[in-house]
C-alpha cells in the first residue's frame, strides 16, 4: 500500500491551488515520490475530473506544471491536473545517473523486468495505478472515474501507451505533444528497453509501443496528437509521428478518433507545448464532461 500524502507547498493561482505532495511508494520499491496537482476553484464544492500530464526526459513534477501553460485552461474547465514525475528518485543503482536518456529522469513509463532496475522502476503501475488509488483513498476531490491523460515526448509515449492498454475505459481520453510514437524503431526508445526489459524489444513490441498498440486495438478511441516541423529530434527520426498515423488509419481509425496535426515551425520546446496546451485541455474535457 501507498503511504499517506504529505503536503510540501500550496501556491495560488487561476482562482485555484497548485500544491506539491509527497508519499512513500510501494511501486517504486518504497522511495519517496512526488506529484503535483492543480485543483480548480469549483474543487472546493465538488469532485472535478482530472487530466494526468506525463513530462519527457531529464523533466520532473514541476516542468509542465510551471510551463505548461495548462493551469488556466484546466480553470476555465473546472478540470484538475495532476502533474507525474518520471522516474524513481535516489534508487542508488549503478549507473543510473551517467546519462540523461536513461535511469533518473528517464523512466519511460514502463514496469522494468531486468532484475538490476525491477525493484524501482515501476513507472507503469505507479502511474496507471498506484496514483488513482492515492487520490481514491486521500479524501482529495477527485473524481477518479473521469480520468484522462496526456504527455510530452517520452510522456507523449507514457501517455499514449498507458491509455491504449488500460481495461474499461480508466482514462477516456489521450493526447500528446511530440511523443515518442514508435519508440521500438527509435534510438531513445531502443536504448531504453534494452536496459529496463529482460526480453528487450520483444517485451516493448508488447506493452510498450503506442504504433503496435494502435495497429491491434479495436475499442473506440479518443486520440489528439501535435508534433511541430522544426521539431530537432521530429528530424532524428525520434518521435515517428507518421508511423502512428499510418497503423490507426490501417486499423479503421479515422480522424474523429485520432487526429495527428503537424504543427509549421514548431520545435520540441515548452514554447511548442504552450501554445498548444489549451487545444489540449478542451480536447479531454469533451469527454470528462460529457
Amino acid at each position: 500500500m501507498p503511504g499517506t500524502l504529505e503536503e510540501l507547498s500550496s501556491s495560488k493561482a487561476f482562482g485555484g491551488n497548485l500544491i506539491k505532495y509527497r508519499f512513500k511508494s510501494a511501486a517504486l520499491g518504497g522511495l519517496d515520490a512526488k506529484f503535483n496537482l492543480f485543483l480548480p476553484a469549483n474543487a472546493e464544492t465538488s469532485n472535478v475530473p482530472v487530466i494526468f500530464f506525463l513530462a519527457g526526459l531529464t523533466c520532473t513534477e514541476d516542468n509542465g506544471a510551471q510551463k505548461g501553460n495548462f493551469l488556466g485552461p484546466a480553470a476555465k474547465e473546472g478540470i484538475a491536473i495532476l502533474f507525474t514525475d518520471t522516474s524513481p528518485r535516489g534508487a542508488g543503482i549503478e549507473g543510473e545517473d551517467d546519462d540523461w536518456e536513461f535511469g533518473t529522469g528517464a523512466g519511460f513509463y514502463l514496469d522494468a523486468t531486468n532484475p538490476k532496475y525491477a525493484l524501482y522502476y515501476k513507472m507503469r503501475t505507479h502511474i496507471q495505478f498506484e496514483i488513482p488509488q492515492v487520490l481514491e483513498i486521500s479524501g482529495l476531490p477527485i473524481d477518479v472515474k473521469r480520468m484522462s491523460i496526456f504527455g510530452h515526448s517520452m510522456g507523449g509515449h507514457g501517455a499514449l501507451c498507458i491509455y491504449l492498454a488500460s481495461k474499461s475505459q480508466q482514462f477516456r481520453s489521450a493526447s500528446a505533444f511530440a511523443p515518442i510514437s514508435n519508440p521500438i524503431n527509435a534510438p531513445w526508445g531502443q536504448k531504453a528497453f534494452a536496459g529496463y526489459l529482460l526480453t528487450g524489444l520483444n517485451e516493448a513490441k508488447e506493452q510498450y509501443d503506442a504504433t503496435e498498440l494502435i495497429s491491434r486495438h479495436s475499442d473506440p478511441v479518443h486520440i489528439l496528437i501535435d508534433y511541430g516541423t522544426a521539431d530537432q529530434f521530429y528530424k532524428a527520426g525520434q518521435l515517428l509521428p507518421e508511423n502512428f498515423l499510418d497503423a490507426a488509419r490501417k486499423a479503421g481509425y479515422d480522424e474523429a478518433q485520432v487526429r495527428v496535426r503537424e504543427q509549421k515551425g514548431h520545435d520540441h520546446s515548452y514554447y511548442f507545448v504552450s501554445t498548444f496546451a489549451e487545444d489540449h485541455v478542451h480536447f479531454h474535457a469533451k469527454f470528462l464532461k460529457a
